[in-house]
Parts: structure tokens; C-alpha cells; sequence
């Protein structure tokens, strides 16, 4: 190698890269000067207006108490939106805007979402209502529907009776029984034939069934005094509270007793 190419200088760094570290150490020590000037004296970042506090957390809490806590706190409250809530009471706050745990300023307002409680609604009128078209208007107005069933003289799948009453203004959601008539008990019409007419009637009587007419016949021997026809038949199923005709046999009348 060429003597003329040995540059190396004490500390076996060569002339050129030292220039180069140099220049590069005064570009940054210039950046951070100006930086410093610009941010500082230039263009300086706004101070705080005032005291940062941090924002209570008032979900949960009733609006008034939520409105007091944030006042005391130096802050201002608008209410922002309301909306219905099935399970929230009226004026409880559902929501805030900023979150607690922020940070604001004093004199800062808070948005608030409050609830309006549970949508109410009576109950509407399904009585005598097929039980399909009762579901559909109780379920078209928010409710949910049981289907109990009982004996009734309705016919049978009609609503005899609901639960709330009809009218009765309630919060939704909200769960209302409907009693379905399954129809009236049949009653086999029993045998009277030959049987004393008081004993007959006590009979008709202890299952629900009405005489409507007693009829007596003149008949010898022994069906005076007794039922020798009826209406209905024996053994004919009836519904509770249906007529029944007796006829029942009497002595004749002698032409002494007419006169």
C-alpha cells in the first residue's frame, strides 16, 4: 500500500468520519435549541385554566343526588337524554358523559342519561274473547301470557276471567293469567221412574237442575203420588241448571169432592 494512502490520524480515526460525527452532533444540539425556543417562548402549550378534579362516577344514583355531587365537585350537569327502563326507577341516572374517573375542569359539564322508569299500561278488556285472539291482543301490548283453564257455563275456550283485572294500569313487562273455559260439567240425567215425587225433586235438586213443571196424572194403584214420566230421558247428558219435566200420578177426583 502507497504511503500517501495511510491517513490515519492518533486514535485511528479517519479525518472525514470525524467531520461527520461532528456535524451530526450540532444538527441535534440546533434541533433541540429550537425546539426548546419554539415550544417555550414561540408557540408555549396553554396552562390549565384551573384545578383539574376528578369526575364522580353517579350512575346509579338519583338525578337530584347525582346533580348535587357534581355541583359540589365544581361542575356543571345538563341532562342529555331520557329514556324508558324496565327495571330502573324513575329519574336514576343510567348514564354520564364524561365517564367517572376523568379528569375536568372546574365549570365543566356533565351530560347525563337518565331513566323514565318502566313503560305503564292497563291491562285491556279480553273477557268472553276466544283465548287465541286474547293472547294476541294482551301479547300486541307487551305482556306475556298465561293459560290457566277452568269450568265455566261459557263455551269452552272463551276467557272467563283474567288476572290483573281489566283496566288495571300496570308495569310492563308484566305477566297476566287468563282463565279458559273448558265448558260446563255434562250431568247424566238420572232414573226418576217410579219414585216419590219429593224424593225426585231432591234429586234434581242436588245436581244443579231445575224443574220447570210437574204435571200429575190420574194412575191407580201404586204410582200415586210418584213419577211416572220425565223430560229428559234417564241417562241423557245435560249441563248444570238444564229444565226438567215431571209427571207424576194422583188419585181421582171423586164427583163429591168437585161438588
Amino acid at each position: 500500500m502507497r504511503k500517501k494512502d495511510r491517513r490515519l490520524v492518533a486514535g485511528g480515526i479517519r479525518p472525514s468520519a470525524r467531520h461527520a460525527a461532528m456535524a451530526v452532533t450540532v444538527l441535534l444540539v440546533s434541533f433541540g435549541v429550537g425546539y426548546t425556543i419554539a415550544t417555550q417562548l414561540l408557540l408555549p402549550l396553554p396552562s390549565p385554566s384551573g384545578d383539574l378534579w376528578e369526575i364522580p362516577d353517579v350512575r346509579g344514583l338519583d338525578r337530584a343526588e347525582a346533580r348535587r355531587w357534581l355541583k359540589e365537585a365544581g361542575l356543571n350537569v345538563s341532562v342529555a337524554d331520557s329514556f324508558h327502563h324496565p327495571a330502573a326507577v324513575k329519574g336514576t341516572v343510567m348514564g354520564q358523559s364524561p365517564l367517572g374517573g376523568q379528569l375536568a375542569v372546574a365549570g365543566d359539564t356533565i351530560r347525563l342519561t337518565a331513566s323514565l322508569g318502566p313503560v305503564r299500561r292497563p291491562v285491556p278488556d279480553v273477557a268472553r274473547l276466544n283465548v287465541n285472539s286474547a293472547k294476541n291482543v294482551l301479547e300486541a301490548s307487551g305482556f306475556t301470557v298465561v293459560v290457566d283453564s277452568l269450568e265455566a257455563d261459557l263455551p269452552a275456550g272463551q276467557v272467563v276471567e283474567i288476572l290483573p283485572e281489566a283496566g288495571t294500569e300496570v308495569d310492563l313487562p308484566m305477566e297476566v293469567r287468563v282463565a279458559m273455559s273448558t265448558g260446563s260439567t255434562l250431568v247424566a240425567m238420572p232414573l226418576l221412574l217410579g219414585i216419590e215425587q219429593a224424593t225426585a225433586e231432591a234429586m234434581l235438586d242436588s245436581l244443579d237442575l231445575v224443574i220447570s213443571e210437574i204435571i200429575t196424572r190420574f194412575r191407580f194403584g201404586r204410582d200415586q203420588g210418584r213419577v211416572v214420566e220425565q223430560d229428559p230421558p234417564a241417562d241423557s247428558l245435560i249441563p248444570p241448571g238444564s229444565p226438567v219435566s215431571l209427571v207424576v200420578g194422583r188419585r181421582s177426583v171423586s164427583r163429591r169432592n168437585r161438588d
